[in-house]
């Protein structure tokens, strides 16, 4: 099979071991894995973390919960979902479909969602340090008494640890994300209502979180991983499932330019990180410079430059984000093309 690249590969080999690594490691600890979807997009990945032990999926939107729907039966909407008309039927009709839970940060928006969906199940977002949405873990209680008055069934709280995606940062995360989610259970219980789901994770806290407090882990990057990861110390280049594959088209010395820009690649480069992405099987190299469809990498002066023509593996620096800007992941296994996978869920942002 020929293919023009720039195209996105995923190593099937490497993300089964990656699946079943994060399931087991799981259910040794007593914690449900339910996977975050949206870094993956694929209803065919999809099914074999379900195989491979995940409780149910992760999503961002109500959009991706639609396509997901097809494959998984229990769902969770990790976002405080603000049910405007058009969103309020299209949850209705999923809550038909699936069992279905959403995310909620406020009275205003659980008055909404309950007048969408009767019933419908909710866990009450806390911010645990990241300071993106959600309460202090202190204002879980109260959030969760409103919801339940508004005629929604709360099922616990959740959280994202996100600062744990600094360099050095990740037991400190993992350490906050057990406090914020024992204090938010404790709130709830103070309001007379208990927290059966403290749902937490992220691929570079996962192996960190508390199992005495967190009772359900959400990682999504671990299945593919990406440069991101290898910086900071959660995985190594072997565990890296997905690359874009780029050819070489200009060489200047130590200098190469790569057909693989930041339509292929994604844009997202932290002030920390080495680069716009790495090269996994180079990793004395770096790419200094992106445009839309040029990747400037350049090698020490002693190194070895590939030729023109050669096509090199690129690791992102954020999977998810190159993800999404990919039609389709090419499977590879043994080295042999396995299929094409549709990323069904891509711009799936409503």
């Amino acid at each position: 099979m020929e293919l023009s690249t720039p195209y996105v590969v995923v190593d099937v080999d490497v993300l089964d071991r990656n699946s079943r690594a994060m399931a087991d490691a799981a259910a040794a600890r007593g914690i449900a894995l339910r996977p975050h979807a949206k870094s993956h997009k694929s209803p065919q990945i999809a099914r074999r973390q379900l195989e491979h032990g995940a409780a149910g999926l992760t999503v961002a939107t109500v959009a991706e919960a639609e396509v997901f729907a097809e494959v998984c039966q229990d769902l969770f909407i990790a976002y405080p979902i603000w049910a405007s008309p058009a969103r309020a039927r299209r949850l209705r009709a999923l809550a038909e479909r699936v069992a279905l839970r959403v995310g909620v940060d406020s009275a205003e928006s659980a008055e909404l969602l309950a007048a969408a969906v009767p019933g419908l199940a909710v866990l009450v977002e806390v911010d645990s340090g990241h300071h993106r949405s959600g309460v202090r873990p202190a204002e879980a209680g109260a959030l969760a008494a409103a919801a339940a008055r508004a005629g929604l069934d709360v099922r616990g709280v959740f959280t994202f640890p996100g600062h744990g995606y600094l360099p050095g940062n990740r037991e400190r995360a993992a350490a906050d994300e057990a406090a914020a989610l024992d204090e938010a259970a404790g709130s709830l219980r103070a309001a007379g209502l208990e927290a059966p789901v403290r749902s937490g994770g992220s691929t570079p806290t996962a192996a960190l979180s508390d199992p005495s407090v967190v009772n359900e882990l959400r990682p999504g990057v671990y299945l593919l991983n990406d440069a991101q990861q290898v910086e900071l110390g959660t995985c190594d280049w072997s565990a890296v499932a997905l690359t874009v594959a780029a050819t070489v088209v200009s060489v200047n010395g130590p200098r190469v330019i790569l057909d693989a820009g930041s339509k292929a690649l994604g844009a997202d480069q932290p002030a920390w990180v080495t680069g716009a992405g790495r090269l996994p099987d180079r990793p004395e190299a770096r790419i200094t410079a992106l445009s839309e469809h040029h990747a400037t990498v350049t090698f020490p002066h002693d190194a070895e430059v590939p030729a023109r023509g050669d096509v090199v593996r690129v690791a992102p620096n954020h999977v998810c984000a190159a993800v999404n800007l990919a039609d389709e992941l090419i499977a590879v296994s043994g080295g042999r093309v396995a299929g094409r996978w549709p990323v069904a869920a891509r711009n799936a942002n409503t």
